[in-house]
């Protein structure tokens, strides 16, 4: 993983494309991520992510933003604080928007794109092509913090590392990770967070029968109504 630093430095982020133009002002951006002021901290973050994101699109600024995010998860100003009441810590955040970004690129995402433009899309897409070959340098940042000590910190770690860890050279961790996600699904309540996991172990070939708990049950029944219906008017 290269340093954080050195990413900041020598990135001509101001010939990187994002949603509304260039990448010239990320670098500020970035850097407020490590101020010891956790206000500071909440606005670089909207202006970092918020610069790069737009309707789950990889943008050329996107693969330098997540490799540089990835490389400062181990730094202390981001394990420390909180932005205030609708965000919570810093490192959690960064963790939601690399596990966001992550399935941006997934295998469906790349599936269902080359169903409607053609098996050249990923060749064609060389930002998201880009990003896909770096989940083995991200996955290495997130990997470590899947031990924290924070339960919403390993969470967030865990969803992140679950897309992660499609590349060929990542799958021998599903079994860690399957671990993990029993972990979470032991405790956890969230919503999003146990979907996730339920649909990763599936993928895996585990049965998912004893993590379930009622409101998964029924979440998953509404799911499979919806897709029902959405087929019946498709058909109709």
């Amino acid at each position: 993983m290269p340093h954080h630093q050195a990413l900041l430095d020598n990135t001509d982020w101001g010939a990187l494309a994002t949603p509304r133009g260039t990448g010239e002002s990320l670098p500020t951006a970035l850097a407020g991520l490590l101020d010891p002021d956790p206000v500071v901290r909440s606005a670089a973050a909207d202006d970092a992510l918020g610069g790069v994101s737009h309707q789950n699109t990889i943008y050329e600024a996107t693969v330098p933003v997540a490799l540089y995010i990835a490389a400062i998860l181990d730094q202390p100003a981001i394990t420390a604080g909180e932005f205030g009441p609708d965000t919570g810590p810093t490192l959690v955040r960064l963790l939601d928007w690399l596990s966001d970004t992550a399935y941006d690129a997934d295998d469906e995402c790349v599936n269902v794109s080359e169903r409607h433009f053609g098996e050249g899309y990923l060749d064609e897409y060389r930002e998201l092509r880009a990003f896909r070959d770096l989940r083995p340098a991200i996955f290495s940042a997130v990997h470590p913090l899947l031990g924290h000590d924070d339960a919403e910190v390993r969470h967030a770690a865990l969803i992140t590392a679950i897309p992660l860890t499609e590349h060929p050279a990542l799958t021998a961790h599903h079994a860690e990770l399957a671990h993990h996600a029993r972990r979470l699904l032991a405790t956890s309540t969230d919503r999003h967070h146990r979907d996730r996991a339920l649909d990763a172990m599936k993928a895996w070939g585990h049965d998912t029968g004893d993590l379930e708990n009622a409101d998964d049950i029924a979440d998953r029944e509404r799911r499979a109504r919806l897709v029902a219906e959405l087929a019946s008017r498709a058909g109709g």
